[in-house]
Parts: structure tokens; C-alpha cells; sequence
């Protein structure tokens, strides 16, 4: 079979015999609700599967893990599908968003059974070093943007405690009044 030279190269026949996994997930139902653009831009994924040749019927989204934590104890049913999935060798690609050294056990089972990740800005093989380094640095840099974004939440909380100025959502039926003090609606 030729190579379509529309498809990347390491695309092959292989993978497009296999499925194509498409995983979306959200980490909290807070941001499930408020952050769709997130939930969209997962599902649109759908579209750069089809774009690189996987038939349609290839390809399945798992999207059971929305507002479910992937921190401590918590069930992940669709992580645990797609691990099973490509622990038995069906998956040609993982799709999804800030794929992260954190799944590390699912990176690990996509270089032995030969199963691409595929995000917006690459495919990658994790049998390949560079590959899977790349990936390794994308996720130290999303930790270390979460750290930064946290220190700024902090510190501009306690310089407005500072000032005096810091507010807090008041329940319902209360208001900051124009003096910034709260009193019933």
C-alpha cells in the first residue's frame, strides 16, 4: 500500500488498521460547565483523526471521564478503557489534549504496542526518544505554567489583603455596598 503523501510519515497503514482513540476529558464539573472551549477543542480531535486517514469507523471518542479528577482515588472508567485498548493491541492512536508525562503508564503501553499520541501540535512515537523527551518537556512546561498561574492567583489575593480591598462571592441575597462593604441585596 502507498503512502498517501498527504499523511505524515509516521502515519503508516499500521495504525489506520487500528483504531483511533480520541480522549476528552475535563477535571472537574466546574470546568466541564464553565471552560467548553476545552471540551470542543477535545472533540474536534475527532476531525484531525479523519484528516490523517483513519476511517470513520476507526475511530471512537471515550469521553466518560468528564468532571472526574484524575488526581488521588478517583475511578477514571474511560482512562481505564483506553488503557485496556491498547493494552490489547486495537489502537493505531491516542488522541487528546496536553497529553503529559502524568499518564506515564499509558505512554509506556503506546511504545510497546506501537500506538501513536497524537495532540494539536504533533504525532508522536513513543518508541522514539526524541518523541517521547519532547512530550517529557511539554509536560514539565504545563506544570510549570500551573505554578506560575497559581503564584499570581496568591499574590494578587494577598496584595489586595493588603490594601485591605480583598472580596469574596457574598451568598445570595448579600452585596458589596459602594463603601466595598456587604449588606443584603
Amino acid at each position: 500500500m502507498k503512502q498517501n503523501p498527504s499523511v505524515p510519515p509516521k502515519v503508516r497503514a499500521e495504525h489506520l488498521g487500528r483504531e483511533a482513540l480520541v480522549y476528552v476529558r475535563q477535571s472537574t464539573m466546574a470546568q466541564v460547565r464553565f471552560n467548553q472551549e476545552s471540551t470542543h477543542r477535545q472533540y474536534a480531535l475527532r476531525e484531525r483523526a479523519l484528516s490523517l486517514g483513519w476511517p470513520e469507523e476507526h475511530i471512537r471518542v471515550i469521553d466518560g471521564d468528564l468532571g472526574i479528577s484524575g488526581s488521588g482515588r478517583s475511578r477514571r472508567p474511560g482512562f481505564a478503557q483506553l488503557v485496556t485498548s491498547v493494552s490489547l493491541g486495537e489502537v493505531g492512536a491516542v488522541f487528546g489534549l496536553e497529553i503529559s508525562p502524568d499518564l506515564m503508564k499509558l505512554l509506556e503501553l503506546c511504545s510497546l504496542f506501537g500506538t501513536l499520541v497524537i495532540d494539536e501540535d504533533g504525532i508522536y512515537d513513543m518508541a522514539d526518544f526524541n518523541d517521547r523527551l519532547l512530550i517529557g518537556l511539554k509536560g514539565t512546561m504545563g506544570e510549570a505554567e500551573l505554578h506560575f498561574l497559581h503564584a499570581r492567583m496568591i499574590g494578587g489575593k494577598e496584595n489586595a489583603a493588603s490594601r485591605g480591598e480583598l472580596r469574596f462571592p457574598l451568598p445570595v441575597g448579600y452585596v458589596y455596598d459602594p463603601d466595598g462593604k456587604p449588606g443584603m441585596d
